[in-house]
């Protein structure tokens, strides 16, 4: 149904608003709640593949389960409409334009590859976004503003790593806990990973690093050279997802 002049100017003039709400933030984001010193920072996760793999048996994906839980992050059966932050994929779906390569395709064909918000330097999804509900910080963090977010869903066309969910009907009786200190969602609103800002601004690091028992993820600071995530990355040989579209993810994945 083709949209009313009426309601094309008011979801203007809203997101002009918005927009210099978001610019607002992003230049008092440094005051609140301890994270002063996020605004140099630069955030990227290495995700150790074979590592991933060795441990797979042990670690039964505690990453996933401690950020949904974390999270709020309702068990929807229908995986049609599930809503998911990490979750598990294979060597082909997760880099479908390597699986043409015969030998890569043996070598990861069985190994599992996590997938999450690649927090792309580009990011699609916020070039889209008529309202600015999803907007990039100067740490690299790409964040969701559930309250802004009108459900258009254009930001889901937009990534092209299937990285968001749409909420289709109210998430909450879906949550077998809910964890109080993190504001769960409503129907009609997109989700995704955060890179855990709410842990960063305390110090800590995400959620499912954390929880890794086998040391497969990490994280850290690209903007500090003497950070340890600079040798992770200089001494192994590492991919990121469909780089050939120049979003610039800030996730890597180490293969070698």
């Amino acid at each position: 149904m083709a949209i009313k002049r009426r309601d094309f100017l008011k979801l203007g003039g809203l997101a002009v608003i918005s927009t210099v709400a978001t610019s607002a933030l992003a230049k008092n984001f440094t005051k609140t709640k301890g994270s002063e010193t996020l605004i140099d920072k630069r955030w990227v996760m290495v995700i150790d593949v074979l590592k991933c793999r060795e441990n797979r048996a042990m670690c039964e994906l505690k990453c996933v389960d401690t950020c949904h839980e974390l999270h709020n992050v309702p068990q929807i059966p229908d995986k049609k409409k599930e809503i998911k932050w990490i979750w598990e994929e294979k060597f082909q779906h997760a880099f479908p334009e390597l699986s043409t390569n015969r030998y890569l395709n043996e070598k990861f064909w069985d190994v599992p590859f996590l997938l999450l918000c690649n927090h792309c330097d580009e990011p699609p999804c916020v070039r889209v976004c008529p309202t600015q509900a999803t907007f990039k910080r100067h740490d690299g963090i790409v964040m969701m503003d559930f309250h802004r977010c009108i459900g258009c869903r254009f930001c889901m066309a937009a990534c092209p790593y299937g990285a968001r969910s749409f909420n289709w009907f109210d998430p909450k009786p879906y949550l077998t806990k809910v964890n109080p200190e993190y504001p769960a969602r409503c129907k009609g609103v997109v989700e995704k990973c955060t890179f855990c800002d709410e842990r960063l601004a305390e110090g800590k690091i995400p959620a499912c690093v954390e929880a890794c028992p086998g040391q497969a993820l990490h994280f850290g600071d690209l903007a500090n050279p003497n950070d340890p995530i600079h040798q992770i990355l200089k001494g192994r040989i590492a991919i990121r997802r469909k780089e050939e579209l120049s979003t610039k993810p800030s996730v890597y994945y180490l293969i070698g």
